[in-house]
């Protein structure tokens, strides 16, 4: 890692919150820019529910993402509280990167999000137009310059998070603007989750993934022990899958048990890709009744 305190080089580093609509591709577009996955993904929107911080290391550079919930408008506890993390986000950050679809805009959402920026002075904005894969030029012409009028961006940079389109030339752009500092995370640290936390949210993955109707949106997964083994190279993980309902808890685990099954040996791989041991992974089905509609509930189950 280059010498911070070195006067020939100067180091910069700062925070970059991600901000937007949900299912804009925020959660893709972190795992590219820092070359691993901390973040999950599905096609679904309210995946994210926390915020997640990833740690981008580039020559002289050190980006610290934090990827939040999409922006909504809801009256739903669980909701509301995922809006309301993802908005605490901008606080004392060097940066914003707003991320909008350019396929399929959100208009309620983009103009939640707009008012907010407005409403008080905000730390620099970098606006990535993602998407771009599945838009034709004169489209994309058309809204940068609606958005060019909407905000005083630093800049509007067209992306696709999926084929990699000019993700470095976001990240060069957001480099730009870092203030001079020292790095705040070691080269080998990608992100300051625990690892307990980042298994939670492989497994909830999976439950998006594999899983329809109103499923995914209901469960919360927590683990209850994760046990490391070193002499047989092994990490042994409990976790439960909590639902609302009955009927949810029998969807979950599926007819003789082949939908828990896919959920956890699904889960079970990425969690091995990710702690580079085998894994071992039960997985239990409990019902929380209610649970999102329940401000102590959100709290027990770490929301």
């Amino acid at each position: 890692m280059p010498n911070p305190n070195s006067p020939a080089e100067t180091f910069k580093s700062g925070f970059t919150a991600i901000i937007g609509a949900p299912n804009v591709g925020k959660s893709t577009l972190l795992n590219i820019m820092i070359g691993e996955k901390v973040s999950i993904v599905s096609n679904k929107p309210q995946t994210t529910r926390n915020r997640i911080a990833g740690v981008s290391h580039r020559p002289g550079h050190q980006i610290v993402f934090l990827d939040t919930p999409g922006i909504h408008k809801s009256t739903k506890a669980l909701n509301s509280k995922m809006v309301e993390v993802a908005m605490s986000s901008i606080k004392d950050v060097d940066l914003i990167l707003l991320v909008v679809d350019a396929d399929s805009p959100e208009p309620a959402s983009e103009q939640l999000i707009l008012t907010r920026l407005q409403s008080s002075r905000q730390p620099p904005v970098i606006l990535a137009l993602n998407k771009i894969d599945l838009v034709k030029k004169p489209k994309l012409l058309q809204l940068i310059d609606r958005w060019r009028k909407a905000y005083p961006f630093e800049e509007i940079i067209p992306v696709s998070a999926t084929e990699g389109t000019q993700v470095d030339d976001l990240l060069s752009a957001m480099e730009n603007r870092l203030p001079p500092g020292p790095p705040y995370f070691p080269e080998d640290m990608i992100t300051d989750m625990p690892e307990r936390f980042i298994a939670s949210e492989m497994i909830r993955e999976k439950v998006f993934t594999l899983t329809a109707r109103e499923i995914p949106f209901s469960t919360a997964v927590t683990i209850e022990s994760f046990e490391e083994i070193p002499k047989q190279n092994l990490v042994r993980i409990h976790a439960a899958i909590h639902v609302e309902r009955d009927s949810q808890k029998g969807i979950i685990i599926g007819k003789q048990g082949a939908m828990l099954r896919a959920i956890g040996e699904a889960a079970r791989l990425d969690i091995e890709q990710m702690l580079g041991t085998k894994v071992f992974l039960k997985l239990f089905v409990r019902i929380e009744k209610n649970w999102s509609k329940d401000a102590r509930a959100l709290r027990k189950l770490g929301y």
